[in-house]
């Protein structure tokens, strides 16, 4: 991984989208760190959406329609619950500097967040940036059991409806996996992302 510090203030919206537009992306090292440093993983962890895999018993809990799921009606209270600590995730890396930054990109088109609720209370979530053709995933949250990964289910059915080519998860996880996520080499990475940058936007 890349790490060149940068003080809070350095990062724009505008070099925020061309760093993703690269392969590029900031991090903290703590909610705390009022600074951000620059990862490029040599490993790229990604959802090839023509092969996402959803297990029969997820499938059957979907199916019971548990939540209601939105899209972009709650943005920064996704965000914000992503940077709570959990039982699952003491810890996180979203400080203030990167919730203002993806709040700038929301409002002006390029971060989107899709929200489980039950009722009046969101549940579960995630979020990320929209460029091109390809979502770049950033974090997600839940707390109700499968509200997270019913909200990545709608999120791949969208970004297949409206065209993507790339849903980029930056690294891999094993939860991520049991949905087809897979880590593939820089160099494979940026055709795939230069392919989707070369591409017409596609709206979210």
């Amino acid at each position: 991984m890349a790490g060149r510090r940068s003080r809070d203030r350095s990062i724009t919206p505008e070099l925020l989208l061309r760093a993703y537009s690269i392969g590029m992306f900031p991090m903290s090292d703590s909610a705390d760190d009022p600074e951000l440093f620059w990862v490029e993983p040599e490993i790229r962890g990604i959802i090839p959406l023509d092969d996402f895999h959803v297990s029969s018993s997820l499938a059957k809990a979907i199916r019971k329609r548990p939540f209601d799921i939105r899209f972009d009606t709650a943005f920064d209270q996704v965000v914000d619950k992503c940077a709570e600590a959990a039982p699952d995730r003491p810890s996180t890396w979203i400080n203030q500097t990167i919730r203002e930054l993806y709040g700038a990109l929301h409002r002006l088109g390029h971060a989107h967040s899709v929200e489980a609720f039950e009722g009046d209370e969101l549940v579960g979530g995630l979020y990320g940036v929209s460029l091109g053709s390809a979502f770049f995933g950033e974090s997600m949250f839940s707390r109700r059991t499968n509200a997270s990964k019913i909200c990545l289910v709608h999120l791949v059915e969208r970004l297949r409806e409206r065209g993507f080519t790339l849903l980029d998860t930056q690294f891999t996880t094993e939860h991520l996996k049991t949905f087809g996520a897979v880590d593939i080499p820089k160099d494979a990475y940026g055709l795939l992302l230069d392919k989707a940058m070369e591409s017409e936007t596609v709206r979210f």
